[in-house]
């Protein structure tokens, strides 16, 4: 387990809210997205992939998965055609198999006892998030949703995370945002908050000690060592 840096210490026992990622780090989206991306391919003639092999490009939504499983990336000329054929077939199948990462359930329900804010902040698109969090029984609890269409700007951009602390009436400094991206922790970082690694999500294959984060868990419980 990896616990609070000291020079953080006032920040972490000040927390009023926390903010959360949605694909990767609230919830294992993983599974649908790539169902759509292998309905494509069967349409194709093309095998399915795991879902080993496409969850490292979960967190790059239509982009990384349309690269990954069909080799076309933007700038390709049916980009475009391909994106929005992918992102109809996921619109109909949000909620087949995702679901709460292990614990979430009980780290949502834990923070809601002890009255601290929770809320979701995603560069996926409010088409959708809120019926997702609808499906995941999530949307009226939570206090803030930001989607990547809310604010005309998508993470590492501040923006999203602070209009969310606005939404919520919580200053930056007392929220903590737990992602699973290095652009979650750049966002986090540069809106003021507290910024934690969920080491449990996708990571893009890469290596989050390099994201100088404020700490990593492993397990979404974990979280609480920073309250």
């Amino acid at each position: 387990m990896n616990f609070p840096i000291t020079n953080h210490q006032s920040r972490v026992t000040a927390v009023q809210a926390v903010l959360f990622d949605l694909d990767g780090t609230l919830a294992d989206t993983a599974p649908d997205l790539g169902y759509a991306l292998n309905r494509m391919r069967a349409a194709r003639g093309l095998a399915e992939l795991p879902v080993a092999t496409t969850r490292p490009y979960t967190s790059h939504g239509a982009r990384g998965l349309l690269g990954v499983g069909l080799d076309v990336t933007p700038g390709h000329p049916e980009y475009t055609a391909l994106r929005d054929e992918f992102l109809d077939i996921y619109a109909a199948n949000l909620c087949r198999e995702t679901r709460l990462f292990p614990g979430m359930a009980e780290l949502l329900a834990e923070l809601e006892r002890r009255a601290i804010l929770w809320g979701v902040v995603t560069n996926k698109a409010e088409r959708f998030t809120y019926p997702l969090l609808e499906l995941l029984a999530l949307r009226s609890r939570a206090a803030c949703i930001i989607g990547g269409d809310t604010t005309g700007r998508i993470k590492p951009d501040p923006a999203p995370l602070l209009a969310a602390s606005g939404r919520i009436g919580v200053n930056p400094q007392n929220c903590i945002y737990l992602g699973d991206d290095r652009r979650d922790m750049e966002a986090g970082r540069a809106a003021g908050m507290t910024v934690v690694v969920a080491k449990f999500g996708y990571l893009n294959g890469n290596d989050p000690e390099t994201w100088a984060a404020d700490g990593m868990i492993d397990k979404p419980l974990e979280l609480l060592q920073y309250l």
